[in-house]
């Protein structure tokens, strides 16, 4: 594994793990690990701004049908859990890759140091701005804006102010938020804003989630309140249209390099450990790759893609319907909204659910 990063660990914020990624862990022999490190959600609400439930929802009926958890995890612990089953003797820090050529028998990939390396497969999982996407699809056009910036943060010793849940939603007018119990004493906090409609001209995530967090009724503000400057991150969320053919001859891609999604689905890493989960399944069928027939590798990858495909632009897309919804700005689209998430049957949102969060066929 050929990482640009100088650093093997994650910084950054949380992930929420739907049943489809404990799952996924799950066949990495790391669901338990996710459960130990992280909170399992059981309830929370769908609330206005100002404090007013519009939903209460328990998330046992997901959890009955799909038999696994919901799950609220710190970036770093899941992250370390699974370098951790790596290796970090199989991970070369610091080596970003500037070139690669595959021919019929394997791939050479070369580091910007200038040293080489061959392998029978390349796997393309270096993030939205993906290298190995761009040599692949030179004419694609480039992500672009959304439209929206996301507040990320982490505040501790602060869930008395969760009201007893383990997450809470909010939705505003133009934005969107949440909270989430994290660990044994983080709490995750997010919001989503439309660039046409920042309330200050700052982008300065401390500047920005002050003045949002006066919106709100005081719990919310008092976890925002107690988040440390340096435990703030404030993203531009940017997408691009999905591919269907993801790679070529021996190379292809994994996670946000082949579908980047809006986080508004709850999905990223679930989708990306998907994708792991089905690679591997694809990869270990037949012989070992120096015995298979010289297609053999080929034809995995392509199969992995067919399947990956039709499943992430499904979410990609759910994504995208459900930041617009949560991104309405005038106040009739709003009171419609609000409605809408008081009176839509449980049945609807629980069919919902659970087709979002079922394992999916790896091949």
């Amino acid at each position: 594994m050929f990482e640009r990063a100088a650093s093997a660990r994650e910084l950054g914020f949380a992930l929420l793990l739907a049943p489809n990624a404990m799952h996924a862990l799950g066949a990495l022999g790391l669901a338990d690990v996710a459960r130990r490190g992280g909170t399992i959600a059981t309830h929370g609400e769908m609330r206005r701004p100002d404090g007013t439930v519009l939903r209460r929802f328990d998330t046992a009926p997901v959890r009955a049908a799909l038999a696994e958890d919901t799950v609220c995890i710190l970036r770093p612990v899941l992250h370390g859990a699974l370098l951790d089953a790596v290796g970090l003797d199989h991970v070369s820090l610091a080596s970003p890759v500037t070139h690669f050529a595959a021919g019929r028998d394997g791939v050479e990939v070369t580091l910007a140091s200038g040293r080489t390396a061959t392998g029978h497969v390349l796997i393309g999982a270096d993030g939205v701005g993906s290298f190995v996407r761009r040599r692949l699809h030179p004419d694609e056009a480039p992500p672009r804006p959304s439209g929206l910036l996301a507040i990320r943060g982490v505040a501790r010793d602060v869930a008395h102010h969760m009201d007893g849940v383990s997450g809470a939603q909010y939705f505003g007018r133009g934005f969107e938020a949440g909270v989430a119990r994290a660990g044994d004493r983080e709490v995750y906090w997010f919001l989503s804003l439309r660039v046409d409609r920042l309330l200050v001209a700052s982008r300065d995530p401390f500047v920005l989630a002050r003045r949002y967090a006066e919106t709100f009724h005081e719990p919310f503000r008092l976890i925002v309140h107690s988040t440390p400057a340096e435990d703030l991150r404030l993203d531009e969320l940017i997408e691009r249209d999905p591919i269907d053919r993801w790679g070529d001859g021996r190379v292809t891609l994994l996670g946000d390099a082949a579908h980047p999604m809006l986080p508004h689905a709850g999905q990223g890493a679930a989708q990306a450990l998907e994708d792991a989960v089905a690679l591997a399944t694809a990869l270990g069928d037949g012989t070992a790759p120096e015995e298979a027939p010289e297609e053999a590798p080929e034809e995995a990858l392509r199969r992995y893609e067919r399947v990956r495909a039709t499943r992430t632009r499904t979410i990609v897309q759910l994504a995208r319907r459900n930041a617009k919804v949560g991104s309405i700005s005038n106040a009739v689209g709003c009171w419609m909204r609000d409605q809408m998430i008081r009176r839509i049957p449980e049945s609807v949102i629980l069919k919902s659910l659970i087709a979002v969060g079922r394992p999916p066929s790896v091949v």
